[in-house]
């Protein structure tokens, strides 16, 4: 096609007026589209790329937005974004005050909900269903689930919960390319992939049941026969059979890509009393070369060269990631007794190497963050030395597992908190600023952050010789490497003093640390003397210590890229109020709110808690004061 499909699309409605021998074409584009943005900003490009024809035949078959879609994740929503108003605007994609990578109410009102962790579509399907209902008013609720998301314990709470409304209409669209962001674990995984193979089953099925009723006096007698026979066979023999036992009407599998096919089978799910699955097969990473072969790459990706599909990554930098995949691969040669576990974020958290090298002491669990924790603690109880690996957005859901499993126990399980702090483009669902203080106030829990690249190390080797819970986190992207961090052995919740100064202390943590040296050097040219304290620890801390940097000085500064409320600013307060009353202290973290998306620098100065903005809000004060 010369001119352009794509360009004439504004909202679902042009959508509906393209025939449909030129959707094939229309989807092209869109994934050019898709591919040529995500090469400039990042993101989420081979599930977005394996759901364009879903997303296309969703908004032709439903009457959006009146009829409700939630993208479960949002990872695969790129192509919805692009056909629901927002071409114009994709080029902003992830960048500061432009579009969100994921759904956003804010942003659009064909986004029924803000999504961002896996396996929450079901749960709002079913509530969004339920409240049509209760109060009289007529339209549809779909989800669009992964297969990944499958793993995720909530899902199937959210199944139950619909198998006991078996007249309330909704649909549950399972996009199954086999993959989430590492490969598939587990027996659902299997499971899916045996209904892949056997696409012919709910045809003849249909065809048989049919068959029986028509036949005179025999025939409802031999269907209630067949029916149970049918329910005594195994789930794995008879494919969406798991499925309808949580009374969900199976249609499936089905080609993902076969739009007709897609748009004819929502249609007619749309108006089947009670609740549908409808199992679709896609390819991750689908029309594009690179991401069909690597699509775990692929998956979330930074800026990168279309043409060569690599990414634009400066050479001789080391990310924290790969320092802790380095680590734990050593810790492994000396420790038999170590084991490491990951809930569908093998690459991303840098535990490849460590699989790889070591299989019978590697698990990864899916999306199951719950379960991983409450494994590690009877791996513990059994005697083994288990390291957690998850990012800290997503650690979040297993905090009663932390809490309950593991601290009150005591039992000594490491956490590796990869992406604390601001992750940057990815935005508030995926920003890891409140772990510190989650992880603060359990009784048992030793929290650390390093100030650099060999200190995370270090902290790794300290975190395995406590015979107690430690959680170690610790930024996305560049391992920082800064003159006077490490100096001093490790002493549990002692700091480091990084730099000496008489006029204030600067009391940083973590990523903050490299921030607070760079005040310091601005702060000295405004003819202020500045001391800049290495944390390491935010639970427990060293009267001792923070006495000592804190006395003489005529202002105390702590900062942290963690949510104020609750975090190490807070401890050092509590610290100082009973050892110092006369102290003063200034407790500087992230916002009482959600960060949105864009750089880090960028938020940094959004939130106060840039180099420039913090040493002109010290030297304003001094003035005044």
């Amino acid at each position: 096609m010369e001119s352009s499909i794509l360009d004439k699309i504004n909202s679902p409605q042009d959508l509906r007026l393209v025939p449909q021998c030129e959707l094939g074409y229309l989807a092209e584009e869109i994934r050019r589209l898709i591919i040529e943005t995500t090469s400039r900003t990042g993101g989420h490009l081979a599930s977005s790329l394996g759901a364009v024809e879903l997303a296309i035949a969703i908004h032709r078959a439903l009457d959006t937005p009146g009829d409700r879609v939630i993208w479960d994740v949002g990872h695969q929503a790129y192509a919805h974004k692009i056909l629901t108003g927002r071409r114009e605007r994709f080029d902003t994609l992830r960048q500061h005050g432009g579009l969100s990578g994921f759904p956003r109410r804010e942003e659009s009102e064909y986004d029924a909900v803000d999504s961002g962790h896996s396996g929450s579509s079901l749960s709002y399907a079913i509530g969004l269903a339920l409240a049509r209902d209760i109060k009289g008013e007529e339209y549809s609720v779909a989800a669009v689930i992964g297969d990944g998301a499958m793993t995720s314990g909530v899902a199937y709470e959210a199944m139950n919960q619909a198998g006991h409304h078996p007249d309330t209409r909704m649909i549950i669209i399972l996009n199954d390319n086999d993959m989430s962001i590492s490969q598939n674990v587990g027996g659902i995984a299997s499971y899916l992939s045996r209904l892949r193979i056997k696409p012919g089953y709910t045809h003849v099925k249909g065809e048989f049941e049919g068959m029986m009723r028509t036949m005179p006096g025999l025939g409802g007698g031999l269907l209630r026969l067949f029916t149970q026979v049918k329910d005594s066979v195994t789930h794995a023999l008879v494919p969406g059979m798991l499925f309808e036992s949580f009374g969900l009407k199976y249609v499936g599998p089905i080609d993902g890509h076969d739009i007709p096919a897609l748009e004819e089978t929502i249609r007619e799910a749309r108006e089947i009393k009670g609740p549908v699955l409808i199992h679709t097969v896609t390819q991750k990473g689908r029309g594009y070369d690179f991401s069909e072969r690597r699509p775990e790459k692929f998956h979330g990706i930074s800026a990168f060269d279309s043409t060569t599909g690599k990414t634009n990554k400066k050479s001789g930098e080391v990310a924290y990631t790969e320092r802790l995949s380095d680590t734990l691969v050593s810790l492994g040669e000396e420790k038999s007794d170590l084991v490491a576990i990951t809930a569908a974020m093998k690459l991303g958290t840098g535990l490849d190497a460590f699989s790889r090298r070591f299989p019978r002491r590697f698990f990864d669990v899916g999306i199951a963050e719950q379960f991983a924790v409450n494994l590690a603690a009877a791996f513990a109880l059994g005697g083994l030395r288990p390291v957690v690996a998850i990012y800290s957005t997503f650690l979040q859901r297993a905090l009663d597992q932390i809490s309950q499993e593991v601290c009150l126990q005591g039992l000594p399980v490491v956490f590796v908190i990869d992406r604390a702090g601001l992750v940057g483009e990815d935005g508030s669902t995926h920003h890891g600023y409140f772990d510190i203080s989650y992880t603060r106030m359990l009784p048992n829990m030793t929290v650390m952050a390093p100030g650099d690249g060999d200190e995370l190390a270090r902290m790794l080797r300290f975190a395995l010789d406590l015979d107690s819970p430690v959680a170690v986190r610790f930024p996305r992207g560049r391992a920082t490497m800064i003159d006077g961090v490490g100096r001093e052995p490790l002493v549990a919740g002692r700091g480091e003093v990084v730099a000496e100064g008489s006029d204030i202390a600067l009391l940083a943590i973590g990523d903050m640390v490299e921030v607070a040296v760079q005040v310091r050097r601005s702060l000295k040219e405004k003819g202020i003397s500045a001391a800049v304290a290495n944390a390491r620890f935010a639970k427990p801390m060293d009267p001792e210590f923070l006495t000592g940097i804190a006395s003489g000085k005529k202002l105390v500064v702590t900062l942290e890229d963690n949510v104020v409320a609750g975090g190490y600013g807070s401890g050092v307060l509590e610290v100082l109020g009973g050892a110092m009353p006369g102290a003063t202290v200034i407790v500087r973290g992230l916002p009482d709110r959600y960060v949105h998306h864009g750089k880090i620098p960028e938020l940094l100065e959004e939130s106060g808690l840039s180099a420039a903005k913090l040493s002109e809000e010290i030297a304003g004060y001094l003035d005044r004061t």
